[in-house]
């Protein structure tokens, strides 16, 4: 992920200056961005800086302002800290008693893949043939393997504090949460992210947003599909390209990623990117 040390600063100065009150472009350009050339150039720079950032707003003539309620910018999104997870289970509902089988937690911070913790699960169960199948983890592989209960302290420590990342989130959110309210009676706060949802929005180009397309996309191996290791390492590499495409955009913090959507018609604009190098990647 590419990182850009100035960004935060830059959009904490930009909400400092005007919570004083409204300032023209070039003003703005000049007190955050230390431009005082080109009016042009100063207006596109300030414009890359806070068009899409839903907090600032500019009228008719050049004049920007803080949006109503507008509070000051969070942390840079890549130095943030990210729990990127995936489970497998059993292949039917909690509530019927299905159970997890496998799960693992990838730390991505600064950047990069940090750590990853990952253990078979016994689910208190047999595993049934067609999930056996799927993943190849049967009840022979699980017959040593801890329960739930007793990494349930370990999954919660992974994931406090940090931004909760699946694909589809929904699903693997839904697990821990059944899985660590069950066992220790409590389940940590966490913002979510869904990769499937952010691909729709930060790669608007592609037709299918799978985790083999989005992998196949990024040029992203997976040792392992449909293990949880090698699933969550996957998708943590692919919300590390995600990344890349936001911070391209000017998307400053978790809340802007969160509300962005992409412009009308770039669904078809393959080349979206293209100058910023961060489509395929060899």
């Amino acid at each position: 992920m590419t990182s850009q040390p100035g960004r935060r600063s830059l959009l904490q100065g930009a909400w400092e200056v005007l919570r004083r009150g409204p300032l023209p472009t070039t003003e703005v350009a000049r007190r955050v961005l230390g431009l005082n050339g080109h009016p042009g150039a100063a207006s596109a720079a300030v414009f890359a800086l806070l068009g899409g950032d839903d907090r600032f707003e500019v009228d008719g003539e050049g004049v920007w302002s803080l949006s109503g309620g507008a509070r000051r910018p969070g942390a840079l999104l890549s130095r943030l800290s990210y729990a990127v997870v995936d489970v497998e289970t059993t292949g039917g509902r909690y509530e019927g008693g299905h159970r997890m089988t496998e799960v693992a937690v990838v730390e991505v911070r600064g950047g990069a893949v940090q750590d990853v913790f990952e253990t078979l699960v016994h689910p208190g169960r047999r595993v049934p043939r067609r999930t056996v199948e799927l993943t190849g983890i049967d009840d022979h592989m699980l017959a040593g393997a801890p329960t739930f209960d007793e990494i349930a302290e370990e999954v919660f420590r992974r994931i406090a504090g940090r931004v909760f990342v699946a694909h589809n989130v929904s699903f693997d959110w839904g697990w821990v949460r059944a899985q660590l309210g069950d066992a220790l009676g409590d389940v940590p706060e966490v913002e979510r992210l869904c990769t499937i949802s952010l691909a729709r929005r930060l790669a608007p180009e592609l037709r299918h947003r799978n985790l083999d397309a989005l992998s196949e996309f990024f040029d992203i191996p997976i040792h392992g599909r449909h293990r949880a290791r090698g699933d969550a390492l996957a998708t943590a590499r692919v919300l590390l390209r995600l990344l890349d495409r936001a911070e391209s955009l000017g998307i400053g913090d978790l809340r802007s990623l969160k509300r962005y959507r992409p412009p009308r018609g770039a669904r078809y604009q393959r080349d979206l990117f293209a100058h910023g190098g961060l489509g395929r990647r060899g």
